[in-house]
This record gives structure tokens, sequence and C-alpha cells, in this order.
């Protein structure tokens, strides 16, 4: 079983308009609505590719509710362990113009976790743990939750030897590196805040230098770039693909965390990952990509020496 944790879920909902202009009435030609939160979306692309998962974090109120079901529903559904909070859980709204085929993104603040609500997850993620295979922790932390609080699950994870990864940003990404998690994946700005550097390779080796064992950078249409044990590679796609990029980064890691479990060389595991990212961009929405894209581009990603 992998193991997700999202600790600020969310209900993603897409709005297509023809052409998203300031200070204009729009009508919306379809919508979306589907769980979400970064780990959300790494648990919902991992059980499309034939793992367990177990997804757990927080949920709360009527938009929490309609979360849960989601993770139920779908050919692809996902074991809840989510605990409970008395504030309603957010939503994310990503605007899709049809026209340049560029998205707007709206993340509302997620609710206030109590202490005695963290407790209890810190007690949920300790029984999960056994049980784990691997862990994903992933995205932003609502307001109540500590500071260092990824740095404690990836403590914990490692303790328990289940192996870890890491995304997310400023000071949670800062102090959870220091934990020593087995990877993290930046993007190009959350690697640049947490280095200093905005040169791709220079920032992703001081990253690793700062405890990661392997970092691995998403840099948008330029694919991944991985600085590990074992070496340093690029992975890209042949040709940037025109579509809704929202959780194409989350896609990234569901690769990375399969070829991880299926013990694939880091070319392959990176060959995976890019494919999984720029085929969730052909995708409606996050947490989902485009199969027949995906199985074209696995052939087709350049893997080559950094």
């Amino acid at each position: 079983m992998i193991l997700t944790v999202t600790l600020n879920t969310a209900l993603d909902i897409t709005y297509r308009v023809r052409s998203l202009r300031p200070h204009a009435s729009h009508r919306v030609s379809e919508v979306a609505e589907r769980p979400g939160g970064k780990g959300v979306n790494v648990g919902r692309v991992l059980a499309a590719l034939g793992h367990e998962v177990t997804v757990t974090g927080f949920a709360g109120g009527p938009t929490g509710e309609v979360l849960r079901a989601g993770l139920a529903e779908g050919p692809w559904p996902v074991a809840d362990a989510l605990v409970p909070v008395s504030g309603a859980t957010r939503r994310t709204i990503a605007v899709v113009d049809d026209l340049t085929g560029d998205t707007t993104q709206l993340n509302e603040p997620g609710p206030q976790i109590s202490p005695a609500e963290w407790g209890a997850f810190l007690d949920r993620y300790e029984e999960l743990l056994p049980g784990a295979s691997a862990v994903a922790l992933c995205g932003s932390l609502p307001p109540g939750v500590p500071v260092g609080a990824y740095a404690n699950l990836v403590r914990t994870a490692r303790a328990a030897g289940v192996p870890v990864l890491l995304d997310t940003s400023g000071e949670p990404l800062r102090r959870g590196v220091a934990a020593r998690p087995d990877i993290i994946k930046p993007n190009a700005d959350e690697l640049a805040e947490l280095t200093g550097s905005h040169e791709p390779l220079r920032a992703t080796q001081d990253a690793r230098r700062r405890g990661a064992h392997a970092v691995v950078a998403s840099l948008g249409a330029d694919g991944l770039l991985a600085v590990t044990p074992e070496g340093r590679w690029r992975a890209a796609p042949p040709t940037r693909l025109h579509g809704n990029p929202t959780g194409a980064g989350d896609s990234a890691v569901a690769g990375l965390l399969s070829g991880l479990l299926d013990r694939l060389p880091w070319p392959d595991r990176l060959t995976r990952a890019a494919a999984l990212s720029a085929a969730t961009v052909r995708a409606p929405a996050a947490g989902e990509f485009d199969l027949a894209a995906y199985e074209k581009l696995l052939a087709r990603v350049s893997v080559t020496a950094a």
C-alpha cells in the first residue's frame, strides 16, 4: 500500500470558458469537480497505474463530504483514511481559457486545524505507516498545523523504514529537507526559494546537500531534472503539450513512487514521471491523465545525462 498525505485537501473545480477576459462576464461551457489536493491527485494517478493507495489528511464540512464521496467513485477508487475536522475543506477553482489553452488558478485557504485534530492525525499516521510500502507528503499546510510538520512526518517514516517523498514549498520544505527525505520534488520556483539559486542544476545539487537523498525538480515545459546518488539526468517530452497543467507535478510524483516500488533504474523512473506529467496536461482535471498520450510518450521521452 502507498500512503499519500494531504494535510490541505481540496475540492478541485475546473471551469472551461471560450475566452477569459478581465472585468467581463463569462459563460462556462463545462464544469468538472474532483477530489483534490496534491496528495489526493498523486493517489488517484497511482491507483490508475494499478497500485493500492490510502489517502490521509483532513476533511471537514459539506465540501469535505463531497470530497470523501468522490474518493470512492470512478474506476480507480482509493482508500479513505482522512481525519474529520470541524472546519470546512477548501475549494480550488481552475478556469481554462479554450482560446489560449491557459489556466488561471484560484486557491482558497484551508480550515483552521486545532491541536486536538493535529494530534488525531498523528495517531492515524502512525497507525497507517506499518502497512505502507512508501509515503508521499504533499502540498501546503492549513492554518494551525506546525510549520515543522513535514519534518516530523519524514522522521517518523524513516524511523519506520518506509521510503518517503516530500513535495511542498517554503519553510515547510526547508525544514522537511533537513529531516533527510528519500526524494523531494520541488518546481523551479520552490527550488529557487529553497536554495537562492535560479540555475536549475546548481540549485538541485544544493538542495541535495541540504539533506535530501535525491532531488527531482519540475521545470515546466523543460521536463524534469534529477540529482541522485546514482547520477544526474534530464527528462523531457518530445514536444510541449497544450492543455490544463494543473496536477502535472502531482502525476510526476506518482510516476516517481511507482518507479521506486517497481525497482526501476532512475532513467526509467524519470521517463515514467515525465510521460505522466505531460499526459496530465491533456486530461480535463487534476488527478487524471490521458492514457493514450501517456503510452505514446513513454517511448518518446528523452532522458540524457545532466
